[in-house]
């Protein structure tokens, strides 16, 4: 190297440095890599992210390969660096020389191309996995060698090498989080209902069901005359039929649709429309909605009626109120809210009927009031007390002031409600 003229070492160092940089940025970018987005470009057939891959697959080869290079680099060019400087100053420059090249290499060869790697890590990484991968065959006995010293100083810390399968899967919490940032590339429809999706297996029949004293259904113990006029105002195409109540004798389910033609004749008898009656389908409440769904689509069934750990009938759930848990309220929906039910006061608060469902309060008007316990706002407002309370009795639950507006014998019949997060 003493024979050679200085800007041909010039040339050299600045070489040098140069693929420094690229190990560097290189190193950081195959690191920074997305692992979904990698895996998704791989499938598309891009050829680059195929090669980046394969090289993650054994990181630890990677980063052997890569570290060796940029060392081997840094090195050649402290040593090149010594040269000039003996050359222009003596042994004097030699200091001097570490010095400027320990700030040029900081600069030039670590900080700014790693940072611009981070930034930028697909159009550093898949570029960079062309010429990684011949030169990880070509040294691969050199990484092998570094490796197996390197491996073995791990494993005196009992430090495991070797990835679970699920390393890369994420969990609930963070499937949420993804969902959540996905602000600029998702509408909030299509955020909301991946949310919904995602809590369907912490959501049960009961949360969503219609309750028992809300069920619409027809008494056949009177005249077949009464019995189609129940039948013509029912909101619903599926009606649970029973004799005295629902609990005592329940027949079945009549389906509006398929008794049509039957309904249809002046001659239709009550032991015609017994025969077109379906067995009931009964469901635990304690079934989440997710395995619900697969239950709904293997039985061909739109319509379940929900147990009790005794077998007493607590509610009822269709498909169609497990589809809204995922797209909200249905156009159709029978169940939709008149204006009525719900008001806004002059001083901000809210008033409701008691026998809204906790949960619907919470998605529809972003309340953040607890579901762990009751159903409804009458649930959780006579749980707190512990008994039926008087008109104008006031508790607070969390950032939530609720106000008894009306009672009846039994029941809260309506609420108000204050947003204290609002004021």
């Amino acid at each position: 190297m003493n024979s050679l003229e200085l800007p041909i070492l010039f040339g050299i160092l600045i070489l040098l440095i140069v693929l420094s940089a690229l190990f560097s940025s290189s190193e950081t970018g195959m690191m920074a890599l997305n692992k979904y987005r990698l895996k998704h470009h791989a499938k598309s057939g891009n050829k680059a992210a195929i090669r980046a891959q394969k090289l993650l697959k054994s990181p630890d080869r990677l980063l052997g390969v890569i570290l060796l290079g940029n060392n081997f680099v840094n090195i050649f060019a402290s040593s090149i660096a010594t040269i000039i400087a003996m050359r222009l100053m003596g042994e004097a420059g030699i200091a001097l020389a570490a010095g400027l090249l320990t700030l040029v290499i900081l600069i030039f060869a670590e900080v700014a191309p790693k940072t611009l790697a981070a930034l930028y890590p697909e159009k550093i990484a898949y570029p960079a996995a062309y010429f990684l991968t011949p030169l990880l065959k070509l040294l691969s006995p050199i990484v092998w060698f570094v490796n197996f010293f390197a491996n073995g100083f791990l494993k005196l810390f009992r430090v495991r090498l070797t990835q679970d399968h699920d390393h890369h899967e994420l969990s609930q919490e963070e499937l949420q989080t993804l969902i959540d940032e996905a602000t600029g590339q998702l509408p909030s429809e299509y955020r909301s209902m991946l949310t919904s999706i995602l809590q369907l297996e912490s959501v049960t029949v009961e949360d969503v069901m219609i309750p028992k004293q809300e069920v619409y259904g027809v008494n056949i113990d009177q005249p077949i005359e009464g019995i189609l006029k129940a039948l013509q105002k029912s909101p619903y195409t599926r009606i649970p039929i029973y004799r005295g109540s629902i609990d005592d004798d329940l027949i079945g389910i009549l389906n509006l649709r398929r008794a049509l033609p039957a309904l249809m004749r002046s001659d239709v008898s009550l032991k015609d429309l017994i025969k077109l009656t379906k067995p009931a389908y009964f469901v635990p409440e304690t079934t989440s909605l997710n395995i619900q769904l697969g239950k709904f689509n293997h039985n061909k069934r739109r319509m379940a009626l929900i147990v009790d750990e005794y077998g007493d009938i607590q509610g009822l759930l269709t498909m169609e109120d497990l589809l809204e848990e995922i797209v909200g309220k249905l156009s159709t929906d029978s169940k939709s809210k008149t204006p009525e039910a719900i008001e806004i006061n002059e001083d901000g608060s809210w008033s409701f009927e008691a026998g809204e469902f906790v949960r619907d309060l919470n998605k529809e008007y972003n309340f953040n009031l607890p579901t762990d316990g009751p159903k409804t706002l009458n649930g959780l407002i006579q749980e707190e007390l512990e008994s039926l309370p008087n008109i104008g009795t006031c508790i607070r639950i969390d950032d939530y002031i609720l106000e008894v507006v009306e009672t009846s014998s039994n029941a809260i019949e309506k609420v108000k409600l204050i947003d204290l997060s609002q004021t």
